[in-house]
């Protein structure tokens, strides 16, 4: 099932099926976009001929126009693809972890039991288990977050870590999503080369308008983002992966995988996602029950062609349940007079002055629009960079007040 823009739409078929048919979708919908775009620039060339000649000529041509600039502005709130580096740091040792004979139980269930094995430098594993089985457990005792209750662990030099916090404990819900992954300053340093906390956040679909959002009013997907962000700022050698897939989109997880293929250090990844782990791992250790681990060579399915089993503590379900069909009727509610309604002089004047209104907002957007896509433009002084930013929201919001207003008046006609 595929969510883009507020459609779902069911792909039948196995998952490179739907990249395909995808794909072929996008390439349709950018041919009629195209055929869609050249009918908008003769009806805005016509528009501007003259705000007296078009209302007195066609009122409904006028409605017509700003639907498809409702349409084209739907278009174009498409998010488009996320950038994403890690900041490079030393090397660690070979050695990342040599474990043995690691024990650490809860009083009901034992979580890990015996555990040996080593983690080199550049390996790539994934943590396979049900929910609950201990995979978290296991990785918070490899960086000592947790102290095991028998056995060693022995940890390489030089680490420097990078935990991807699947309970996101790092970020604070009162502060905007700038505040924090900037911290207070205005830049960040990627691989030595100073960024605009803006125009960094922008590369993980982050307008500069909801940049200054408070954490606590993002979606799940935002947020995870927002982690990512965060985390790909800190120069590491060992990502740790705990479900970091859960709300991303497409885009932005095969950029995810994307960038974990061409990462030179050590990856530890706790997740359900078959396609993801297969795509990013080299190994995986895989919770066979009573805190037993088993490693393997390679990713979920080349784990399961060697003998992997998942394991699960839940009664397996029935192979087949029939859902039953229940018919829903729409009920439509009985139809009220119309009752025609007369607009007032006062409100009359206001709607005959909104159509100027909105193009001269228009122009101006686009104008503080195409400075904000220059090349240069975080370049320049901060105090200005803020100011025109500050300067485009406003306009954006005050163009959206009155299209809505604009709406509401024309329904009362």
């Amino acid at each position: 099932v595929d969510l883009d823009r507020g459609v779902i739409t069911s792909w039948p078929g196995s998952y490179q099926v739907y990249l395909d048919g995808k794909a072929e979708w996008l390439r349709v919908e950018a041919e009629q976009n195209a055929l869609f775009d050249k009918r908008l620039a003769e009806e805005e060339t016509w528009i501007r001929q003259g705000v007296k000649a078009r209302r007195t000529r066609n009122e409904g041509r006028v409605r017509a126009l700003k639907a498809l600039r409702v349409e084209r502005m739907a278009r174009l709130n498409r998010q488009g693809g996320a950038k994403m580096a890690v900041a490079d740091t030393d090397r660690s040792g070979k050695l990342v972890f040599d474990i043995e004979n690691l024990n650490y139980n809860l009083p009901d269930k034992n979580l890990v039991k015996d555990f040996t094995s080593a983690v080199m430098r550049g390996d790539r594993i994934a943590l396979i288990g049900p929910n609950g089985c201990g995979k978290s457990t296991l990785v918070k005792l490899l960086i000592g977050q947790l102290e095991a209750q028998s056995g060693s662990i022995k940890v390489g030099t030089k680490l420097e870590i990078a935990y991807f916090d699947q309970y996101r404990e790092a970020l604070d819900p009162e502060k905007t999503v700038e505040e924090n992954v900037g911290e207070g300053k205005k830049t960040v340093t990627i691989n030595g080369q100073d960024r605009h906390i803006l125009s960094y956040l922008q590369d993980f679909l982050f307008s500069p308008m909801r940049a200054r959002t408070p954490v606590k009013a993002l979606s799940g997907g935002e947020k995870n983002r927002l982690l990512l962000a965060r985390l790909l700022l800190r120069p590491a050698n060992l990502i740790i992966l705990d479900e970091p897939t859960n709300d991303l989109d497409i885009e932005t997880l095969e950029l995810l995988e994307s960038l974990l293929t061409d990462y030179k250090g050590t990856l530890l990844l706790v997740s359900h996602d078959r396609a993801f782990i297969d795509n990013t791992v080299t190994s995986s250790w895989w919770f066979t029950g009573n805190g037993g681990w088993s490693e393997y060579v390679g990713g979920y399915e080349d784990a399961v062609s060697q003998g992997a089993k998942f394991y699960s503590e839940e009664p397996q379900a029935a192979k087949s349940v029939q859902s039953q069909k229940v018919e829903v009727k729409e009920v439509k509610p009985a139809e009220k007079p119309k009752v025609e309604k007369k607009l007032s002089y006062k409100v009359q004047r206001e709607l005959e002055a909104l159509p100027a209104k909105m193009e001269q907002l228009e122009v101006e957007v686009e104008a503080l629009q195409e400075k904000v896509s220059a090349p240069d433009f975080y370049a320049q002084d901060q105090d200005k960079i803020n100011l025109q930013l500050g300067q485009l929201a406003d306009k954006e919001q005050e163009l959206e007040v009155c299209f809505e207003r604009w709406e509401e008046l024309e329904s009362l006609k």
